[in-house]
């Protein structure tokens, strides 16, 4: 007979930059979940983001989706690679995956050689180089997100100064159906990420009016 082990597999988050030409450049699988994150929203009014100015008739509406802003740190350690003997990470340490982390923000360097060369031959204006876009990957939740500024704090290193252990504290911009063309796959994804909320939303609330109901409204403070 043979036993048999079902073990629960956590999900990883990830950061996945959708490039068709290269869909291994932009692929950040977070090798240790983050323990938190911290997400803060500003409502997107007519008043503008400091609340202040327009219309009493205008206190109310909404312009669009609230701006939300998502700060986490990851974790980067090739301690078990090494003692697995992992020749990548004897070779590199964890050079790898900050690099896969850094290209997030950096525009193609065949794209900067072509604009170099148009420059080179006269043109005169040159379209702003696009990022691919960039998909924050946690459980259920697939938000599109502009990976906005980042620092890494380097812990450790080998004998050949190659980082083993680091530390990277990213600040994300998630990106709405305001902010995105309607022929971005980011804005329907974003879309689809609304209704599942009102769906949440409304299961909340119905679990608040059953409890209301059976112990009165001091049983929904409780």
């Amino acid at each position: 007979m043979t036993g048999r082990t079902d073990a629960v597999r956590t999900p990883r988050g990830a950061l996945v930059g959708v490039d068709p030409a290269n869909p291994l450049a932009g692929l950040v699988v977070f090798q240790y979940n983050p323990d938190e994150m911290t997400r803060r929203l500003v409502a997107r009014t007519a008043e503008g983001d400091d609340g202040t100015g327009g219309a009493r008739s205008e206190a109310l509406r909404l312009t669009g989706a609230p701006i939300e802003t998502i700060s986490l740190a990851v974790e980067v350690d090739a301690t078990d690679q090494l003692a697995d003997g992992d020749p990548q990470a004897v070779l590199l340490g964890i050079h790898p995956q900050l690099a896969a982390l850094e290209m997030l923000l950096y525009p193609k360097s065949s794209v900067v050689l072509e604009n170099m060369a148009l420059t080179a031959v006269g043109t005169i204006e040159l379209v702003p180089m696009e990022a691919p876009l960039t998909l924050l990957v946690w459980g259920s939740r697939v938000l599109p997100v502009r990976l906005t500024s980042f620092s890494i704090t380097e812990q450790a290193y080998d004998s050949q100064l190659n980082p083993i252990r680091a530390r990277a504290d990213l600040e994300l911009r998630v990106l709405s159906y305001s902010d995105l063309s309607v022929t971005s796959p980011g804005h329907h994804l974003f879309l689809a990420h609304q209704i599942a909320k009102e769906t949440m939303a409304t299961l909340s609330a119905r679990s608040a009016a059953g409890r209301a109901v059976t112990g009165g409204i001091g049983g929904v403070f409780r």
